[in-house]
């Protein structure tokens, strides 16, 4: 059992050095930009998973933190003059208290009205990233984002950004992996099963739903800055619902309440729509085919048909 709880770090180390050695292998320029977008939103959709996976709410705040994520470190960098790794974190701070002011209410509804209230916030929050002119430029957003620099050497190139990508994707990742596999993940698990039961062994459910909400605007707000420094603007098109799109099959293709398996999911899942990049609309006919597959053929996810095909092969073993 304890070499069965080892191996999928191994195996992450192992996944992380190859990642690490790509570049120099002669990664093409494209090939190695696809990468930088799949180590963010992998990022973003293990924080989705956080909620919707682990503790059961579906939160279209997602997005919302995405792109508050990316306007708060632009803001920062651009007109309070803060240097990028200072405002990155900065924007994450301000993020989970946004998150705190929104889910202290919302996460006291029910698990509908919970969808409803943050579908609300993020349209909200795009209302006024194209409104609110005198903060964030309006329609035109803001462009000419500076390249962040590391040890005064700008990071413009496609492979330093790459590991800058790397370097995020792997301790968030990390992060997120001790505290699903910890005493706090396991009670998530428990609210998700059963929120009575779980209230009946004296667990009171609001601190933990508020810790993994705020946890995950944390991580998910910092990805969304780092995008937005490598696209070199963020405008009220980072809250487009393509991103949350995005989030959301990853999650549900890799299994909701799994963690390697929506990590392979999100690095596989953003190649593929590269594919169809010719055109939106077949983009948006393969996210709903794809969609409807899950759902017919393993609407647990990999992660759920991996675990149903484990727990067969353990009860063949056993008779």
């Amino acid at each position: 059992m304890q070499h069965a709880m080892l191996k999928p770090p191994i195996l992450a180390l192992a996944a992380l050095l190859l990642l690490a050695m790509l570049p120099s292998l002669g990664l093409p320029d494209y090939a190695t930009g696809v990468l930088v977008s799949a180590f963010v939103f992998t990022v973003a959709a293990l924080s989705l998973n956080l909620i919707y996976g682990y503790l059961g709410l579906l939160s279209i705040a997602q997005v919302a933190f995405w792109g508050i994520g990316g306007y708060a470190t632009a803001i920062l960098v651009v007109d309070a003059g803060i240097n990028f790794w200072l405002a990155l974190p900065l924007a994450g701070l301000i993020n989970m208290v946004v998150a705190l002011l929104v889910g202290y209410p919302a996460l006291r509804l029910n698990r509908h009205s919970f969808v409803v209230v943050t579908l609300s916030f993020s349209l909200l929050v795009m209302l006024i990233s194209r409104d609110w002119v005198e903060l964030t430029r309006g329609p035109l957003g803001i462009p000419g984002l500076p390249a962040p620099e590391f040890f005064g050497q700008p990071i413009r190139s496609q492979t330093a950004y790459y590991y800058l990508c790397l370097v995020y994707a792997s301790l968030a990742i990390g992060a997120l992996y001790l505290l699903c596999t910890s005493r706090i993940g396991l009670t998530l698990r428990s609210l998700k099963q059963s929120e009575a039961l779980a209230r009946s062994q004296g667990i009171s459910p609001t601190p933990y739903k508020l810790l993994a909400f705020a946890v995950s605007a944390l991580f998910t707000s910092m990805a969304g800055g780092i995008f937005v420094f490598k696209l070199t603007l963020v405008d009220p098109l980072i809250f487009d619902f393509y991103y949350m799109q995005a989030f959301l099959i990853i999650v549900i293709v890799g299994g909701a309440g799994s963690f390697w398996p929506v990590v392979i999911a999100g690095l596989v899942m953003t190649f593929v729509p590269e594919l169809l990049r010719i055109s939106n609309e077949l983009r948006m006919v393969f996210f709903g085919v794809l969609l409807v597959a899950a759902m017919l053929f393993a609407p647990r996810g990999v992660g759920g048909w991996l675990r149903e095909r484990s727990l067969r092969k353990l009860r063949s073993t056993l008779r």
